[in-house]
């Protein structure tokens, strides 16, 4: 039988002998997403302390921008409580995405081959450094322009007093929206490093993608053009960096193959 980790038992072993591996795997999948779980439960419970500040800091961008005296109001009897403890349980999985992904890793890190294992270490890390990265574009860069633009554009006899639930709502859809839209580049890569498509093949598409980019920041922002705008532009940049790295890992394979050539000759 292969050493392979892919490989399997054969046809005429014991039903009970395949049983066991499938009961452990179960096991030890239950193992780890019950450590993920208590993780986010215990930031979850370091952070609750400070989740009204929490929350100041999340509606700075718009706070900044309003008349001086201007606050956020409540229109529910529990927002008050609610929509801190909503922020604060979604900082807690945000937190703890780096742990999470480390349970996942060490569940199929034993079916993987040498090769795959270096690469999906890399590309782990990086995919929660961008959506890290997304976040935060989203919250340096994006808020205050587009709150710039929805402040000063109303008319001038209406006084803007958002509600807190309603803002959270608003706020956790871009963050969410910008920190998968900067995934691109790994999942550009991972399509070229499969072999589903190709350099070529890709770039030949970008006009459509572009015009996808664009559809997409319409059905995933805010009906405006300026946070229309600046979803799509990132997007297709990160979707042109993915296609340099499968470049490069073009030019890679190949040296590699000329290498072994050579050595077989």
């Amino acid at each position: 039988m292969s050493d392979s980790p892919h490989s399997s038992d054969d046809k005429g072993s014991d039903p009970s002998q395949a049983q066991a591996p499938l009961i452990e795997h179960l096991i030890e999948l239950r193992s780890r997403l019950m450590r993920a779980v208590i993780a986010i439960l215990v930031i979850f419970a370091a952070l609750y302390a400070f989740s009204n500040d929490i929350y100041t800091f999340v509606a700075d961008p718009l706070m900044a921008l309003l008349p001086e005296g201007s606050q956020m109001i409540a229109t529910e009897v529990a927002s008050p409580f609610l929509a801190p403890f909503k922020l604060t349980l979604v900082v807690a999985v945000f937190v703890a995405v780096p742990f999470v992904l480390h349970q996942a890793w060490a569940f199929i890190a034993p079916g993987l081959y040498e090769h795959e294992k270096h690469l999906a270490i890399p590309l782990l890390a990086s995919s929660v450094l961008l959506f890290y990265g997304g976040a935060a574009f989203a919250y340096y860069v994006v808020f205050p322009l587009l709150f710039d633009f929805f402040v000063h554009t109303g008319p001038q006899n209406v006084a803007v007093m958002t509600d807190i639930n309603q803002y959270l709502n608003f706020v956790l859809k871009l963050f969410f929206a910008f920190g998968v839209a900067f995934e691109i580049p790994i999942a550009t890569f991972l399509l070229i490093w499969t072999g589903a498509t190709s350099v070529a093949s890709l770039t030949k598409k970008r006009p459509y993608v572009i015009l996808g980019c664009f559809v997409v920041g319409m059905l995933m922002t805010p009906p405006d053009v300026i946070s229309q705008t600046l979803l799509a532009v990132p997007m297709w940049l990160l979707y042109e960096i993915g296609i340099f790295a499968g470049r490069l890992l073009h030019r890679r394979r190949a040296a590699d193959a000329e290498e072994t050539d050579s050595n077989e000759a």
